[in-house]
């Protein structure tokens, strides 16, 4: 552009624009806990530059500040266009997304499918009996699971915990669990689980295999903050078992 003209930007002072720069920051994508779209900003050097008493300066003194428009790839919803003002001769840093950090840190994190605990591939179940499904907790499988991730002076923390496990029972059931489950002690003969459990009224005969494949799905429910920002984001992990269920053989 030459002097005289005018971009569309939030002030026109006859300036033109100089050189551009360029620097790249991130977005984090929510719903599979892995990066999704990148979020590229622009900076252009605005010259000449407006008078010394324009409020862009941010009383800045001109005769050692640059000032410059950014300008970003998701058109300014989450990251607005706007002027910045950088030390004369400093190229303009790239504003830290705290939601790029914040799915860094989710990176970070080792996040599994459920431990399960039951039912178990070697074990043997009965049409109508109760079966009590439930599994095991650790940081990796089930959380709390935290991490953190910095740059450019900020960092964000993330902190990672199962909200659910949705089981598929391979009978076309799904049973839907928002806790762990509850380990079966013999003292619960043959009452149903209190939190998560299921009653198969068929064998896994015609099964594959002669065995119903069962999976239990986990949706981790991410929670970050830092860089004056919050957030969520989930993930989602997958276990597998193979379980076999008959019937009673009454010996006459």
């Amino acid at each position: 552009m030459q002097a005289g003209t005018c971009q569309s930007v939030k002030f026109c002072v006859g300036v033109g624009v100089g050189g551009e720069s360029e620097g790249a920051t991130g977005q984090a994508g929510g719903s599979s806990g892995s990066s999704a779209s990148r979020l590229k900003c622009q900076y252009t050097k605005v010259e000449p530059e407006p008078p010394a008493a324009h409020p862009a300066w941010e009383g800045k003194d001109p005769a050692t500040f640059d000032m410059y428009f950014r300008s970003c790839s998701d058109g300014g919803l989450d990251n607005p266009d706007g002027f910045i003002v950088v030390p004369r001769g400093q190229p303009p840093v790239p504003q830290v997304d705290a939601r790029e950090l914040a799915q860094r840190a989710v990176d970070s994190m080792t996040l599994l499918g459920p431990d399960i605990a039951s039912p178990r591939a070697a074990g043997r179940y009965t049409v109508g009996v109760p079966m009590w499904m439930w599994v095991q907790q650790s940081a990796t499988t089930y959380g709390p699971n935290s991490a953190s991730a910095s740059a450019g002076g900020v960092t964000v923390t993330a902190t990672a915990k199962v909200s659910k496990i949705v089981w598929a029972m391979g009978d076309g059931a799904i049973v839907t669990c928002t806790g762990p489950g509850t380990p079966y002690t013999s003292s619960g003969a043959m009452a149903v689980s209190p939190t998560c459990g299921h009653l198969y009224t068929t064998t896994s005969a015609d099964a594959r295999s002669g065995r119903f494949a069962v999976t239990a799905t986990s949706t981790w429910a991410i929670a970050w903050q830092g860089g004056g920002q919050a957030g969520q984001l989930t993930a989602v992990r997958r276990s597998a078992v193979p379980v076999a269920v008959g019937e009673v053989q009454v010996v006459r």
